[in-house]
């Protein structure tokens, strides 16, 4: 299969990326200095990542709220044109589809950008209706408490962009529209720029010392910040309400897809529910093995690092709803035994 490219790949290859098969996409996993330092650096300053893989629907006219509205958990009457909200897009039996960010276009016209995880662009498109876009942009996601002074020195309107606000600015001719959502417990925005003037900008934004970091350094920095990913905490099977996630679900609503089995849950309760672990020393878990509860197979880990902010790996899995916070667990790795205990999360 040919893997797509980001219009950033040139910018990739020139810096010596290490580029992997994500998603169907060629993504950088890390460059040169390696994924613990540009964790760091996202920590302590600024990095860049190119998100580019992620999908872009567009669903715009008269229909596009009401259409938004009946398939997609979270209200958007909650929100207004120039923001944004996360919310999740359910299957019948109430399993996340996808969970996804809806970025409402500012002004007085309904146009919505729903941006689904990169393998389900497709079915979210089948799903919602819309015209995939994805192709015509890059996605540049600044993320770290030095990200808006560091992108003011370049693109100053962008930087203005409050946390989740969406406007709309120009760099170099080209329409961008921004956002400031994030993934990583640090401020953060994320940049859709024309595909043809996405290289320019990359270039301008490192040259005012923002660092390019990679989908290692990504998915560390959300497992810090405790967020789920589609495929691990959310995916056919996983709930909203298991992966603690009840609040994305506008229960007053009365239709949306996979409605009746989510109220359905709720009312029974949960038989198992989404847990943060800290582990003893560097060794990480991995997302499969077996957490025990006294000597017994109680759950599983759904994602599991080293954490490069707090030194010590650390895991997200599923156990029984009635687990409570410093539990003393084992998870399994290889036959071999990771003690460990339940935490609250963010992690950081």
């Amino acid at each position: 299969m040919t893997l797509k490219q980001s219009p950033l790949a040139s910018r990739h290859l020139e810096s010596g990326a290490n580029l992997v098969d994500f998603g169907g996409w060629e993504m950088p996993l890390a460059y040169p200095g390696g994924t613990i330092e540009e964790h760091l650096t996202c920590r302590d300053a600024a990095v860049m990542f190119d998100v580019s893989h992620l999908g872009t629907v567009r669903v715009e006219g008269e229909v596009a709220f009401d259409r938004l509205q009946r398939s997609l958990t979270n209200d958007l009457g909650k929100i207004a044109p120039g923001r944004a909200q996360y919310t999740h897009l359910l299957d019948a039996d109430a399993s996340v589809l996808d969970d996804i960010i809806v970025w409402w276009h500012p002004g007085d016209h309904d146009v919505f950008d729903v941006m689904p995880n990169a393998s389900n662009t497709d079915d979210v498109r089948a799903a919602i209706g819309g015209t995939d876009t994805t192709s015509t942009r890059a996605v540049i996601a600044v993320q770290g408490p030095e990200a808006r002074s560091k992108v003011a020195v370049v693109f100053p309107e962008a930087a203005e962009v409050e946390r989740f606000r969406v406007s709309e600015c120009s760099w170099d001719g080209a329409v961008c529209t921004v956002a400031g959502t994030g993934y990583t417990g640090e401020k953060g925005l994320e940049i859709a720029v024309p595909a043809e003037a996405a290289p320019s900008l990359w270039t301008a934004l490192a040259d005012s010392g923002v660092a390019p970091a990679g989908l290692g350094a990504r998915d560390t920095l959300r497992l810090e910040a405790g967020l789920p990913l589609h495929g691990h905490e959310l995916g056919p099977g996983i709930t909203s309400l298991q992966a603690g996630l009840g609040w994305v679900v506008a229960w007053d609503k009365p239709e949306f897809t996979g409605r009746a089995a989510a109220v359905a849950e709720r009312d029974a309760g949960v038989g198992r529910r989404l847990v943060g672990i800290a582990t003893e020393g560097r060794r990480p878990a991995r997302a499969g093995c077996a957490i025990r509860l006294d000597g017994v197979d109680e759950g599983v880990v759904t994602s599991g690092n080293f954490a490069p902010s707090l030194g010590h790996g650390i895991a997200l899995g599923f156990l029984p709803p009635g687990v409570e916070a410093d539990t003393p667990v084992v998870i399994d790795v290889r036959g071999n035994e990771l003690p460990g205990r339940v935490v609250p999360t963010p992690f950081v």
